[in-house]
């Protein structure tokens, strides 16, 4: 079976260097290895940036390094002089054990520092100049992001950078979401269109910073795992690897046909620049609301009702849609709370769910 490694997205050299992937591919560990080889050829230190402090409490800390340490990477790197790692306050030291398992050997000085970025206010007053590896590992989640979660992982990057042009950046993340505040903010604009084993530079200007982003290849087509997770259910798809590359949900398609006529009322979802036209439908005495892509422009931005997370001064333009200010928008509002919401394919859907989850709403998750 073969693991992610380094090797392609490293050859170009750029500053950041985002992974994409499925789940336990390999990644976390290619990049754990790299901070611990660097840190014996060059003694440079390496930092570990995780959304929560809880990431870092208790067993979560204590075995983030057991992989590497199962496989003999630090035993390796170190020439035998280490073969463990140990976890204490935010800090990854080096060990070594007897033949009876006791630690007889303790590095005095940290390899590696744990980073909260809900946390990252408490770290601004400390300088970590030899920090030159800064992992965030699980940067995408189908949950919910921290408020301006972008700007505080640049402050926390600050914190560690300061005056410094040494540092390699890496980003890890499963593909359990196509929508994040870090595709967005960092201008990724291709992420939808990638192809396993693709890799995307993206420049900024005239300045040197480049962007380096690897959808990486797949283990195997069938893990053998996957014998326990064989049941007729879709969703297991997410874990066994065999449908979508996209972790992605269920939701209910469009329950019967519809005329024009039978439209009621129109409105619009403008989210990550694509467009979703939304019917209220009321046919056979069926009333529900139906979504779909519109690949046109809006005719009347003036007037139609738009939502979206952009700011507007134009009174028909709203940024959540939980935002009711009349009977309209508290009948479209009704229509997501009581699941009477269908789409026209599960992609659409999956939109509008990460739509909802920044408008505060997990109605449809």
């Amino acid at each position: 079976m073969k693991y992610y490694n380094l090797n392609n997205i490293l050859s170009r050299h750029c500053q950041y260097n985002i992974i994409l992937g499925e789940r336990s591919n390999g990644k976390t560990f290619a990049v754990l290895e790299y901070g611990i080889r660097n840190y014996f050829r060059s003694g440079k230190q390496m930092a570990i940036i995780r959304r929560w402090l809880e990431d870092f409490r208790g067993k979560r800390a204590r075995t983030m390094f057991d992989g590497v340490v199962d496989k003999g990477i630090i035993y390796d790197a170190s020439k035998g002089e280490y073969d463990d790692v140990k976890y204490f306050s935010g800090e990854w030291h080096f060990i070594r054990h007897n033949d009876k398992g006791d630690v007889i050997k303790e590095m005095n000085e940290p390899f590696a520092y744990a980073f909260s970025i809900a946390q990252q206010e408490h770290d601004k007053s400390t300088s970590y100049p030899n920090i030159d590896t800064i992992f965030f590992d699980e940067f995408t989640t189908r949950d919910s992001y921290l408020v301006d979660e972008f700007i505080l992982f640049m402050n926390t990057l600050s914190t560690i950078i300061r005056n410094r042009n040494d540092v390699i950046i890496f980003m890890c993340g499963n593909t359990v979401n196509r929508s994040s505040p870090y595709f967005t903010e960092m201008g990724l604009s291709h992420i939808r269109d990638m192809k396993q084993g693709d890799i995307d530079v993206y420049s900024y200007g005239e300045s040197e910073l480049h962007v380096a982003v690897e959808f990486s290849d797949s283990i195997a087509k069938r893990k053998p795992s996957d014998i326990y997770f064989a049941f007729n259910n879709p969703k297991l798809q997410m874990i066994t690897g065999t449908g979508s590359v996209w972790e992605m949900a269920l939701y209910p398609h469009c329950p019967c046909k519809f005329v024009p006529d039978d439209i009621m009322f129109m409105y619009f979802i403008i989210f990550e620049n694509r467009i979703y036209q939304c019917e209220l439908v009321n046919v056979d005495d069926l009333l529900f609301t139906y979504i779909h892509r519109k690949t046109t422009p809006i005719k009347d931005v003036n007037s139609d009702l738009i939502y979206t997370p952009e700011y507007s001064p134009k009174q028909n333009y709203h940024r959540y849609l939980n935002d009711v200010t009349d009977k309209v928008t508290k009948y479209i509002y009704n229509q997501y709370v009581h699941d009477k919401v269908f789409y026209q394919d599960n992609e659409v859907g999956e939109d509008i769910r990460n739509y909802l989850q920044f408008c505060g709403m997990s109605t449809i998750d």
